[in-house]
């Protein structure tokens, strides 16, 4: 799931001190499971062993972190393609293939940054972060200091130091606190929010890109233009901003002006069709319904690897324990430097378990291997089982997730079926965990679900029908489904480019953790039994949409604009 990706996240973990205490790896079924797991073939039904065979292999430090536009995300496709080929499925993407290449766009050697006669050197002294959009440009226009960044966030408690005036037409520079998120997923939230009216927005470094983070956003580059013109997102280098404000940031309050700019982004085609979504169609076996389609997604990218080691024990304990000191909830708090400092137990007794083990791979077993191979298993399940649905089953592994939902957004603006035949998409981002050391109110059966009412009632009525009639007797949470949660998670992961076209959608997880984003986030740590459980679920409610008389009533217009702000 893609809350807040930190660019400059890997540098912070690094700097995790190796004291850190000891703590056995979360087990399933009350037992340590295995860092590695031989493959057995895989059957019709959804089980605990297909899973872990599945998971185990896509989530391997070979896929490398699977980051978008990498080798490592182009093995993970590939697997995913293959298994569709040999269950049978019918491919869906372009050219009669599994996939569906998106157009990638690259920041060109001609892009320009000046401040006067002093110009700021691309890559070094600025870094520009590419979106789905067409860049406004800052060409002539003046900068005006924003503040600190943390006050135009979702969670932000009072309103944004500069009003919508203030910001139109202007460079808005804010200041970043060391850790905080730079990623184009989450500062893009600003250019469709409180910052949308700005020429661009340049973000102001608290530390210096590391190599990984700088590889990362020079290939994140993946999506179209149909978001229309948007400001663009600068990161700006902390020796370079002085020279974008005219002064020290540090002297500066809000509202503060400064020179004029002039340059502009230049844009040019590129990439090797590694950024791709895989498509598949189950067809339905009812003349009158195989028309119509019932979509399930899942992401199959992560956020990649670094180059900077860490000790992967006392960096799950770590995690574990700050977790808990946050309140081990779906609204963690921040971890506060306090809190950091109440961390420390002595690694003599985890170094008696076993050797250290450097890792620098965020594996993304859970954020969203499960979601991933839960898809691949109901692929499966259909394919070699019975009752056979009536409507067509829409298999779609989107890429770049991580990354501001690009390939949910090139898929809904391009689909490879007619999009009005869509009837419902069901989103899964994370379902491999939800116990109670991950969440105050997890355990077995947990699962949160979000927009599943939000356009047509009739499917959220559905949702819970399937647990109770089936025997799943789950434990649904609505919590982050509020109008105005901070979270804002109706509009940040792939279901909402769907329900963006009046698609009525579900999106069903199981919370954050402690590992989220992290090396930690690894095969062994999954709860199996439960992960099973809402694979099978997803199955049959699947199956109980694609065989409804009828479509789902929408309860709301069918929106107008699909490009307009999301707000929940």
């Amino acid at each position: 799931m893609s809350l807040a990706r930190h660019l400059g996240r890997l540098a912070t973990l690094a700097a995790v001190p190796a004291c850190v205490g000891a703590q056995q790896p979360a087990a399933a079924a009350g037992r340590e499971l295995p860092r590695a797991h031989a493959p057995k073939p895989t059957s019709a039904a959804i089980t605990e062993q297909d899973l872990m065979t599945r998971l185990y292999i896509f989530a391997d430090d070979s896929m490398q972190g699977r980051a978008t536009g990498t080798e490592g995300y182009r093995k993970g496709t590939d697997y995913i393609a293959a298994e569709l080929g040999r269950l049978g499925l019918q491919p869906a993407g372009e050219n009669g293939t599994y996939f569906q290449a998106l157009p990638s766009r690259t920041i060109a050697a001609a892009t320009r940054l000046a401040v006067g006669d002093a110009g700021l050197a691309l890559w070094t002294d600025f870094v520009p972060l590419v979106g789905s959009g067409s860049p406004r440009a800052y060409e002539g226009a003046g900068v005006v200091f924003g503040g600190d960044l943390a006050a135009y966030a979702a969670n932000a408690t009072t309103p944004p130091p500069l009003t919508a005036a203030q910001v139109a037409g202007k460079v808005v520079a804010v200041r970043a606190a060391a850790g905080a998120p730079t990623s184009a997923r989450a500062l893009g939230a600003l250019a469709r929010g409180p910052l949308a009216g700005a020429a661009a927005i340049a973000v102001l470094l608290a530390e210096p890109l590391s190599a990984p983070a700088l590889a990362q956003a020079r290939r994140a580059s993946m999506g179209g233009t149909t978001e229309g013109e948007v400001p663009y997102v600068l990161l700006v280098a902390p020796s370079a901003a002085p020279r974008l404000l005219g002064a020290d940031p540090a002297t500066l309050q809000a509202g503060a002006t400064g020179p004029t700019l002039r340059g502009a982004i230049a844009l040019e085609r590129g990439g090797d069709g590694t950024a791709r979504n895989v498509v598949a169609v189950y067809p339905g076996s009812d003349p009158r319904l195989k028309g119509q389609y019932v979509a399930l997604g899942a992401h199959a990218d992560h956020v990649g690897f670094s180059t900077r080691p860490v000790d992967h024990d006392s960096l799950k304990a770590f995690n574990a324990r700050s977790w808990q000191l946050r309140g081990a909830n779906n609204d963690p708090k921040p971890l506060t430097p306090d809190l950091r400092a109440q961390v420390s137990v002595n690694v003599d007794s985890l170094r008696r378990l076993r050797p250290a083990r450097p890792d620098s791979i965020s594996n993304g077993a859970d954020d969203d291997g499960s979601g991933s191979m839960a898809l691949l298993e109901i692929a499966e399940a259909f394919a070699n089982g019975a009752p056979k649905p009536k409507r067509s089953v829409l298999f779609v592994w989107h890429v770049g997730e991580e990354l501001g939902m690009l390939g949910s957004a090139y898929y809904s603006d391009h689909p490879t079926v007619p999009r009005d035949s869509i009837v419902a998409q069901i989103n899964i981002d994370m379902i491999g965990r939800g116990g109670a050391t991950d969440l105050a109110n997890g355990g077995p059966g947990y699962v949160g679900v979000v927009g599943s009412r939000r356009l047509s009632r009739q499917l959220g009525d559905l949702v819970e029908e399937v647990s109770r009639s089936k025997g799943y007797n789950l434990k649904f949470d609505y919590g982050l489904d509020a109008n105005g949660h901070p979270q804002n998670i109706y509009c940040r992961s792939d279901h909402r480019s769907y329900a963006r076209y009046g698609i009525p959608i579900a999106f069903f997880f199981t919370g954050l953790h402690g590992d989220y984003h992290q090396v930690t986030d690894e095969p062994q740590y999954i709860d199996y039994a439960n992960y099973t459980r809402l694979t099978s679920y997803i199955r049959d409610l699947t199956l109980a949409i694609a065989e409804r008389p009828t479509g789902f009533t929408l309860d709301a217009p069918k929106p107008t604009d699909p490009n307009a702000p999301c707000r929940q």
